[in-house]
């Protein structure tokens, strides 16, 4: 594309949220196979050719997608964690942000497709999905870790126990996104609420 070509789709371009936002809403509801480029660019009034220019590939337009879906989820996440009170109420908060509301859940249908797409994933589009799953696991550990330190939880191995736990929270909530019969997000809730009392209070 030209030097002047290149500014003019800038120019024109709708906001990158936008974008987002719409691909996340149709890959939502159809996967990212069920994602056109042509269809997305005629929903946000753009060529498929200008969002490959952006993009480069569907992969990568998917990956911007969750770390912008998770970029908001962060800021929640760090809101909440960093509120006065009990650290269980914290934690309470944490899983309730975790798990997904419902199937197909947007963000955790998101989640699914990068999973999906891991194995043939490079080492730079791997780094910056456990960067994503980094922060989760770093703000549990610090949760824990501050419940500990308070003599609200037991003296467990945060780290440890935080790789446990999202690994239960990861296995119930992919039930509930790919809509599996038997189990639902109260369920969940009142699993891991079961696991924790068991294993930090008790």
């Amino acid at each position: 594309m030209a030097a002047d070509g290149a500014r003019a789709a800038r120019k024109n371009a709708p906001p990158r949220e936008d974008v987002l936002a719409a691909a996340m809403a149709t890959i939502a509801a159809r996967g990212l196979d069920g994602l056109t480029m042509a269809g997305l660019g005629r929903e946000v009034g753009m060529s498929s050719g200008h969002l490959l220019y952006y993009f480069g590939s569907k992969d990568e337009l998917l990956l911007q997608t969750l770390e912008w879906s998770e970029a908001a989820l962060g800021t929640e996440r760090r809101a909440l964690l960093a509120r006065r009170g009990p650290v269980r109420e914290r934690l309470n908060a944490y899983v309730d942000l975790y798990v997904p509301d419902e199937a197909r859940d947007p963000h955790w249908t998101l989640w699914l497709e990068v999973w999906n797409r891991s194995q043939n994933a490079g080492p730079g589009e791997r780094d910056r999905q456990a960067a994503i799953e980094g922060a989760w696991h770093r703000d549990l550990v610090a949760l824990l870790a501050e419940g500990i330190s308070r003599g609200e939880f037991r003296p467990v191995d945060p780290d440890r126990f935080a790789a446990r736990l999202r690994a239960l929270l990861d296995g119930f909530s992919i039930q509930v996104a790919v809509g599996l019969p038997g189990i639902g997000r109260e369920d969940i809730l009142a699993h891991v609420s079961e696991f924790l009392d068991q294993s930090l209070v008790s």
